[in-house]
Order: structure tokens, then sequence, then C-alpha cells
């Protein structure tokens, strides 16, 4: 069985640091493309980072770019998200997708985890 488990959420205060951290079994991880993706109250799906299958390659969505970075751990079967300086515009649940690259990741959510909710506020 497919199993992607979200973990490491919670509140900070705008300026602070978390890191998410996503588990996943039943497939091949090291195989196999990331993102993260995020929602909003009230609003649809947003993509916010893809990273390839060795980790070498990443890309960001520009609302994120410089402040959050993505990693892997293949012998580990771990997915990461390092977000930095946080706003309260981060304010959401964040998933991690398999199998998908880019916005795309946003419309797949039969590839998501469970989700781990973030909340920035003061």
């Amino acid at each position: 069985e497919v199993q992607l488990v979200e973990s490491g959420g919670g509140t900070v205060q705008p300026g602070g640091s978390l890191r998410l951290s996503c588990a996943a079994s039943g497939f091949t991880f090291s195989s196999v493309l990331m993102s993260w993706v995020r929602q909003a109250p009230g609003k649809g799906p947003e993509w916010v980072s893809s990273i390839n299958t060795g980790g070498g390659t990443a890309h960001y969505a520009n609302s994120v770019q410089g402040r959050f970075t993505i990693s892997r751990d293949n012998a580990k079967n771990t997915l990461y998200l390092q977000m930095t300086s946080l706003k309260p515009e981060d304010t959401a649940l964040y998933y991690c997708a398999r199998g998908v690259y880019g916005p795309a990741a946003a419309t797949t959510r039969a590839s998501w985890g469970q989700g781990t909710q973030v909340t920035v506020s003061s």
C-alpha cells in the first residue's frame, strides 16, 4: 500500500522556520519525482516545489523562491521542506505528492498524503 505521511507542521511566528517531513512507503521512493503542494483555507491547491529522483534538481513557486528548500533522503524514503522567513500567507495545509513534477502536482489530489498544518501567526 502506498503511503505518504507528512509531519513537522505547527504554529510559528512570522519570520520563523519549520521543517516538514514526508515519510514514504509502499513504492520505490528513489525512482519517483516528488513535490510539495499546499492549500490555504478557502483557496485552491497551490504547487510549492518539486524535486527530481536524485535530488539534484528542484524548482519552486515564485511565492516561496529563496525562502523554502526541498530535499530528499532516498536512503530514508523521506522528503523534506525547509521553510524559513515564514509569512502569514504561508498558512496552509501542506501535502507531499508523488509522481508529479511542477504545477501539475496541484491537480493530482490522488497522489497526495494526508497533509500537515502550518500556521504562521503572531
